[in-house]
């Protein structure tokens, strides 16, 4: 009886996991589709509009708009990073998919800096690093939280490094920032990745999950975006 008792045990347990395990991966799915739609959206509103030279003008030549273009992005992830509790699941995916659209309106910009190759080739090769760092952050059994905080101090010491070359123009510190930024987002792929997957929770039910997916496609968005940029700044040649 006892034997038949831990049989029992054994293959509900078995059956515990499996439904963790089918859970987690279509939590991870719905992360990664948003962050690719996403990324869609972005890319074809960038290319849209460099194609589309007038309205760009219009934007850009304009006292105001530019600033709104530059900082509606930022007040959107401010609104969602800290008022995520009080928003619903369905309004948090409309305000990444609208931030989304206005990333690419504010990164049309590079279509007149760089070659369309080099902005293709790089997409690519940032595709490629991205796909893989995120997917050995999802399998590693090593444990990334100690990466954290390096990583962040790493962030902000590359931001006050850019508003400083602003000013300064200096070639070298931009070349710094360049490779120091494809190391730290490099870094963030793989760490945001697994602190992605630790959030999942079975218990979660749609709206919590939905938040959480929000939140997730949010963090690899910028990762990718980001490391993309970094890419670009080293690799792209100017026109």
């Amino acid at each position: 009886m006892a034997e038949y008792d831990n049989r029992a045990m054994m293959r509900g347990a078995a059956t515990a996991d499996v439904g963790i395990d089918q859970g987690l991966r279509a939590y991870m799915l719905g992360v990664y589709n948003l962050m690719v739609l996403g990324l869609a959206i972005t890319g074809f509103a960038a290319f849209g509009l460099s194609r589309s030279p007038e309205l760009f003008y219009q934007i850009f030549s304009n006292p105001i708009l530019p600033w709104i273009v530059m900082l509606s992005p930022f007040a959107m992830v401010l609104v969602l990073s800290f008022g995520i509790n009080r928003l619903s699941a369905g309004a948090a995916r409309v305000i990444f998919l609208v931030y989304s659209l206005l990333m690419g309106i504010s990164l049309s910009t590079i279509f007149f800096v760089y070659a369309e190759g080099d902005i293709t080739r790089v997409f690519f090769i940032t595709a490629a690093s991205f796909g893989a760092l995120s997917l050995w952050g999802y399998t590693t059994k090593r444990d990334l939280t100690g990466w954290g905080s390096f990583l962040i101090m790493g962030l902000f010491g590359i931001i006050i490094a850019m508003i400083v070359n602003l000013f300064m123009g200096w070639e070298t510190l931009n070349f710094v920032i360049s490779v120091a930024g494809v190391g730290i987002f490099a870094g963030l792929t793989a760490y945001d990745t697994q602190k992605i997957k630790e959030m999942y929770y079975a218990g979660d039910d749609g709206e919590m999950a939905g938040k959480k997916s929000v939140m997730g496609a949010l963090a690899l968005y910028l990762d990718f975006i980001n490391l993309f940029i970094m890419l670009l700044r080293l690799l792209g040649n100017r026109e």
